[in-house]
């Protein structure tokens, strides 16, 4: 595969995140941006002068004005192959809207005409952006995890595309309902991407290549780690003080399992995807422990500690850690190792990946067998190549399936923590826990999902004591 140059002159998703985060800060909303089929789609080189719906403009609604959100709508606009303009906003915090608004008009004023009769507040915002769009247009997602299925219905229904940011469910329920709606998708002919960006990478995608041609032999073990500072504080003291206990949950979401499936399933789908990329296949169990250490005056419902071995149906294994405590050892990174010699998939990032393939299980730089070229194009910006590609050349394009079974092989190792016993892919799609039930009928005045008890503590996961990750007890 040829090496892509980078774009130099477009804005990255990582500066929108750092201008548009001081701008949040500033008004006091900030949060943190982070930033299947088993095939990674070909590099598709986008058609020049392609016209969608009788014009080369293409009409986006953004749901969810986070940093991700943000970054996301940056990376619309710097793809070619169809001309995105934001039309639409949706938020159930509008000084976090407003603020975004602001940065990317800033940025990118013939990109955004987002009138104040197209920015919408509250719950059902979602339903009222999706449907200023014209057939064709693109919904992009991302609200809390919690909301995915409900706001893909809507964009179906609409008959527009969708883009939804990663994790797009956190259990077996929420699994089942975005399958079940991917081909509602595929039945209408619309794109669906989902950001799990490292499929994307141009060095991933030669790094597998070069696995399949038997570079490394055969793949026997992987292991992966993503141990640093929590990117935010995770304490949730003092607690909801004016504002709402569920709009204080929803601005919080990493904190609560109903919303995001917990710190866990957001943070680590990533590395997780890129070993079942590269495996060709999805682990069939996980068997973990975890535990809390750091604990705040008000806890929230994530360990800070979480240890997973996955196993393959071929008995490989993947043994992955994830630890978010202050002061501590800071590795991030996913690798593996095959019966000729190891190979990194990722390190120190998310991208560049600088993936490399050594002569032997010993990893020094003198005993490289193969490194991916540098500089990397950007993934977050490659994926949006490949959608808006896709909605160009009208070429099926649907994500929708392999980032469920993403999510879910995620969820399962914060599953098997949580409740101290080993759980099956099987086991996991259907367990009828379902965390996210009663989403679509939350509005503004709605009570929290969760309650806290008399001394403002929330229900947490106890190994061994409930049947689920913190309710039924065994």
């Amino acid at each position: 595969m040829k090496p892509v140059s980078p774009r130099s002159s477009a804005a990255s998703r990582r500066d929108f995140l750092g201008s548009v985060g001081a701008a949040l800060a500033t008004g006091g909303l900030a949060r943190a941006a982070e930033s299947g089929s088993d095939t990674p789609p070909a590099a598709v080189t986008p058609p020049g002068g392609v016209h969608v719906a009788g014009s080369d403009e293409i009409k986006a609604a953004l749901i969810g004005c986070g940093g991700r959100g943000g970054g996301a709508i940056v990376d619309a606009f710097n793809a070619p192959g169809g001309r995105v303009t934001l039309t639409a906003m949706a938020d159930v915090f509008p000084g976090r809207m407003s603020a975004v608004k602001r940065s990317l008009g800033e940025q990118f004023k013939d990109r955004v005409d987002v009138p104040d009769d197209r920015t919408f507040v509250g719950f059902d915002a979602y339903r009222q952006a999706i449907d200023t769009l014209p057939p064709g247009g693109i919904a992009i997602f991302a609200t809390p995890p919690a909301f995915r299925a409900v706001h893909f219905a809507q964009a179906i229904e609409k008959g527009v595309h969708v883009f939804m940011e990663k994790p797009v469910s956190i259990d077996g329920p929420s699994t089942k309902r975005i399958i079940e709606l991917a081909a509602q998708a595929d039945a209408k002919n619309l794109k669906v991407a989902v950001g799990l960006m490292c499929r994307h990478c141009d060095r991933r995608i030669e790094l597998l290549e070069r696995l399949r041609a038997g570079e490394a032999g055969d793949l026997i073990a992987f292991r992966g780690y993503r141990n640093q500072n929590p990117a935010h504080n995770l304490d949730l003291s003092p607690g909801p003080k004016d504002t709402s206990e569920l709009l204080w949950q929803v601005k919080r979401f990493h904190n609560f399992l109903w919303a995001s499936g917990g710190i866990f399933s957001d943070y680590c789908i990533h590395h997780i995807d890129e070993v079942a990329m590269m495996k060709g296949a999805w682990p069939v169990t996980a068997d973990a422990i975890g535990g809390r250490h750091v604990k705040g005056k008000i806890t929230d419902q994530n360990f800070d500690v979480y240890a997973i071995e996955y196993t393959f149906a071929d008995g490989a294994k993947f043994f992955y850690e994830n630890r978010l405590i202050p002061g501590c050892h800071q590795h991030f990174g996913v690798y593996g190792q095959g019966s000729k010699g190891a190979f990194t998939i990722s390190t120190s990032g998310h991208s560049p990946a600088k993936s490399t393939i050594y002569k032997s299980q010993d990893v020094s730089k003198d005993n490289i067998l193969w490194a991916a070229a540098q500089p990397e194009p950007s993934p977050y910006r490659r994926e949006w190549e490949h959608f808006v590609a896709a909605i160009a050349a009208d070429t099926p394009y649907n994500e929708a399936v392999r980032g469920a079974e993403a999510s879910l092989v995620t969820a399962m190792g914060r599953f098997s923590a949580h409740t101290g016993r080993p759980v099956t892919y099987q086991e996991m799609l259907d367990c009828p826990d379902d965390l996210t039930a009663g989403v679509e009928h939350l509005t503004m005045e709605s009570s929290a999902p969760l309650v806290a008890d008399a001394e403002g503590r929330y229900p947490v996961p106890n190994p061994g004591k409930y049947k689920f990750e913190y309710r039924d007890e065994v």
